[in-house]
């Protein structure tokens, strides 16, 4: 079984996700420790269209299956309202996290 989750990305990061196939994502810099995909569009939505799009001019939004039985290892996190949910993967997992996703990284959405 796989679970649907999402990522809101920066102008730069949908070419790295290309790079790979549409398989993977990119490491995380050294200032971002956790990679954090979201569990509902709505809020990946939000987070491209009111935080990426002032911040750097444009914000997609990513949508990818990943295996459900890893995803266990990680508690849905509630940041803010109710419906502000999301896994925190610590950096060092990413690779392992990558490897665990089913198919290919989908852009869904794209804002300015």
């Amino acid at each position: 079984m796989n679970t649907t989750l999402y990522r809101p990305v920066g102008p730069e990061e949908p070419k790295l996700i290309e790079d790979s196939g549409w398989t993977a994502f990119p490491p995380r810099l050294p200032d971002q420790p956790i990679f954090y995909p979201v569990t509902n569009e709505p809020y990946a939505i939000q987070i491209a269209r009111d935080w990426n799009v002032p911040a750097s001019g444009s914000g997609f939004v990513t949508r990818f299956d990943v295996d459900s039985t890893y995803l266990e290892k990680f508690p849905v996190q509630t940041v803010g309202g109710r419906d502000h949910t999301e896994l925190w993967v610590p950096a060092e997992e990413l690779d392992e996290f990558n490897r665990h996703i089913v198919g290919k990284i989908e852009v869904t959405q794209r804002f300015p």
